[in-house]
């Protein structure tokens, strides 16, 4: 592998701490982006320069997961057992352009509720290195990136879900986790996290031992996507009461 590419994708000098320096400001910048840059969009560029902002975000997104497999391909250490897509989070980051550049409505209903439930992993994440590693970037860009483009999808695209949107994105969770089970007994693989917990501390291990986990994953992904159907529907009809 070049020496480059080592340095930024394997260095370990640069460990994550959890809500350590780095930690805390990627989630103050979140935060920050998390209101301001659909607030600005929506009131100060025009719908062109807007689908450009969008497209911008949505083509980032996506590329925080490809760059990696492209790196890993380079450096000779891809795998098929831990860099295919089939961590919820990496189907997401492929999604999002389809919402924020194409404007596909099946494609928000679905990764609306995917996006938004990562918010558990914005603040416990399963990663090792801290910024400026690589991995650090790029699961911020997957992650809190993803996040800011579904709300800006919602509201500077003014794209809204429909109660059927709850039903029709689980559905597309349950089917996810079907796929993704033969594909782990194939590849003798780990994603979605379905034979065993990720290595380091996250909320999954307050959810019991497996396979409960993951019964009581998909049961408060149910209802993170009820709270979160309500919750855009509140803020949007308090936005329209304004306007």
């Amino acid at each position: 592998m070049p020496k480059d590419i080592a340095q930024y994708m394997y260095d370990e000098t640069a460990p994550f701490i959890f809500m350590g320096y780095d930690h805390a400001i990627s989630i103050a910048i979140f935060i920050l982006l998390a209101f301001t840059l659909p607030y600005y969009a929506k009131n100060y560029l025009s719908e062109r320069h807007q689908h450009i902002l969008g497209s911008a975000i949505g083509s980032m997104v996506a590329v925080s997961y490809l760059s990696w497999v492209v790196l890993e391909i380079i450096g000779g250490t891809y795998s098929s057992k831990l860099h295919l897509p089939f961590h919820l989070c990496r189907t997401a980051n492929l999604l999002i352009p389809l919402v924020l550049i194409f404007r596909s409505y099946l494609a928000y209903e679905i990764v609306l509720f995917w996006g938004l439930t990562v918010i558990h992993a914005v603040i416990t994440p399963d990663i090792t290195q801290g910024f400026p590693h690589f991995h650090f970037i790029r699961y911020w860009l997957s992650h809190q990136l993803m996040i800011i483009a579904i709300l800006y999808a919602t509201f500077v695209y003014d794209i809204r879900p429909r109660k059927k949107s709850i039903y029709i994105s689980f559905f597309s969770l349950l089917l996810f986790l079907l796929i993704t089970i033969p594909v782990n007994l194939v590849l003798d693989s780990n994603y979605f996290w379905i034979c065993g917990k990720p290595p380091v501390d996250t909320i999954l291990d307050y959810f019991g031992p497996w396979p409960w986990y993951i019964v009581v994953s998909a049961f408060l992904a149910l209802l993170h996507f009820y709270f979160f159907y309500y919750f855009i529907s509140f803020i949007a009809n308090r936005l329209a009461k304004k306007t």
